[in-house]
């Protein structure tokens, strides 16, 4: 399979585009690409272009061809409202979610949470979330990035979302009442997935209020970072995606 990369817009067609320097780097030592080397570039706004690499080292100058209007985003249209799970278990979560075809990913601090971000420290854990869903689209095909949101509180944001966005609200929990086959004819789905440990009783409450009905995946308790993704792929499979 021909290597993918992202390069920051615009690509121009029929033209030049340098690689960013970590995609150089991993083009150059991981991948031992060379001249001559045909790779597919990218640049998040939709299709891609086939090149060729011209010059290699120190950096990577690849010569385009004519874009690719080929695209390869769900039908369906998915935010992850992800609270945050302990450790870089929320690596995993935006890998997978965007390999499942997430188009925006909020991550959230719940009262449960283990890890706390704030400031500086949760901006920069946003920028390399933002850096794994770039890796992920180039692994997985994608030519749309992926909306990866600034670190909130989930009390304050369950207030910011309008009354009805026309969105199937979802919160996942053993307990729930609804089930994959009451919400098959949807086609926007805003997934709420709680920490280890689960909401607390006023969050859980909270999201109620906010038209979040509670969504059981059957008897089993799924782990934080495992629910959200279960989710999405038995949605896809039973909405038209996958």
């Amino acid at each position: 399979m021909t290597s993918r990369f992202f390069c920051p817009p615009p690509l121009p067609p029929d033209g030049f585009a340098e690689l960013p320097p970590a995609a150089a780097h991993h083009a150059l030592r991981v991948l031992r690409l060379g001249v001559g080397d045909d790779v597919t570039l990218f640049d998040g706004s939709g299709g891609e272009y086939p090149g060729r690499i011209i010059e290699a080292g120190p950096g990577v100058r690849v010569r385009l061809g004519v874009k690719n209007e080929t695209e390869r985003e769900s039908p369906l249209e998915f935010t992850l409202a992800q609270a945050l799970p302990s450790g870089d278990k929320m690596d995993f979560v935006v890998q997978k979610a965007v390999e499942l075809g997430v188009a925006r990913i909020q991550p959230l601090a719940a009262a449960r949470s283990v890890m706390r971000l704030s400031g500086e420290r949760a901006a920069r854990r946003v920028e390399h979330w933002r850096q794994v869903a770039v890796s992920a689209c180039e692994q997985c095909g994608r030519n749309r990035l992926p909306q990866i949101a600034p670190v909130r509180d989930l009390r304050q944001w369950l207030g910011s979302l309008p009354p009805d966005d026309g969105a199937c609200r979802l919160q996942l929990s053993p307990h729930g009442g609804q089930r994959l086959r009451d919400v098959a004819g949807a086609r926007r789905f805003l997934l709420l997935i709680g920490p280890e440990g689960g909401f607390a009783p006023e969050e859980a409450e909270a999201a109620r209020r906010a038209g979040f009905a509670e969504l059981s995946l059957g008897p089993r308790i799924l782990r934080a970072e495992t629910a959200g993704l279960a989710a999405l792929a038995a949605l896809g499979a039973l909405c038209g995606d996958l």
